[in-house]
């Protein structure tokens, strides 16, 4: 067998030799470009990294496995791989059995001003933020990584909570007229119910519904939002008057001002744009 391994930042070396020490597959290390070149892809990263090739891996159907080795691995954990030990587990049932593939979906960016003749597309595996959370995300990113791998995103939002102001935002679902422009604080549409290293901002998501979880929280003052951040750990802040939630197959999004557009921690593009969902379109490894 024909593997390809993809190494996020960091020395990740150590970890891919224990794969290469079980036999069974020859190794590349490096891109994924050709549909000859491997007959499955490993990445050694975390979602950052899954998200900068997802569009190789569409293309070529090449099965993959995530081995979370990154500051937030939300994509592996709702594989129900929490450890190298878990991917680990995973291959040597691949390598086996190849009975552990399974197809996602992903979710799709589109963006709608852009030249012709198409718009450009961007997938997603986790989620994409409008608002707070892209602003977060960005102080987060410039972190360094160890000190991201231990709670970034939470360490870096206090701040923004402080100075961030709620934008006008109008949302169209399904098809539906387009809503009146509401000062929002985020807008985020997920794939996945975590984000930001364990955050639960749609615990209902799930990978190959069909759907993708819309999450809005409107206005509000300082103090409640501080107080809201801690209960997006547990998946509780749904029951908030401020918070909207649903699952959708398609959302356009518009702001009076052009906003930064964030997916699995990546800047992707600005508003506005068009989210949709692409059916398995991603084969996956997990461990049963």
């Amino acid at each position: 067998m024909r593997a390809a391994a993809i190494l996020g930042p960091g020395n990740f070396h150590k970890h891919l030799a224990k794969f290469r020490n079980i036999g069974g597959a020859d190794w590349t290390v490096g891109a994924l470009d050709l549909p000859d070149q491997a007959e499955v892809a490993v990445i050694f990263g975390g979602d950052g990294t899954i998200h900068r090739h997802l569009s190789t891996l569409v293309n070529l159907q090449t099965p993959v496995l995530v081995v979370p080795c990154g500051s937030g691995n939300d994509f592996a954990r709702a594989l129900n791989l929490h450890s190298v030990r878990d991917a680990l587990v995973a291959w040597r049932k691949f390598l086996d059995t190849r009975s552990n593939v399974r197809a996602i979906d992903l979710g799709v960016i589109r963006e709608m001003i852009g030249e012709p003749p198409a718009p450009r597309e961007h997938y997603f595996c986790c989620v994409a933020g409008i608002g707070i959370d892209a602003e977060i995300t960005r102080r987060a990113n410039d972190l360094p990584k160890w000190l991201r791998a231990r709670g970034g995103y939470a360490l870096s939002a206090p701040r923004e909570f402080l100075r961030f102001a709620p934008f006008p935002m109008s949302i169209s679902s399904d098809g539906n007229p387009a809503s009146q422009f509401r000062p929002t604080i985020l807008a985020a549409l997920a794939n996945a119910p975590t984000y930001g290293g364990g955050m639960k901002i749609a615990p209902q998501a799930r990978l190959d519904d069909g759907k993708l979880d819309l999450c809005v929280v409107r206005a509000m003052d300082v103090f409640r939002l501080f107080c809201l951040f801690p209960t997006v750990y547990f998946g509780r802040h749904l029951g908030l008057e401020e918070v909207e939630y649903g699952q959708t197959t398609s959302v356009k999004i518009e702001t009076e001002h052009p906003f930064d557009v964030y997916a699995d921690g990546e800047f992707v593009c600005q508003t506005p744009v068009e989210f949709q969902v692409a059916r398995d379109a991603l084969k996956v490894i997990v461990p049963t």
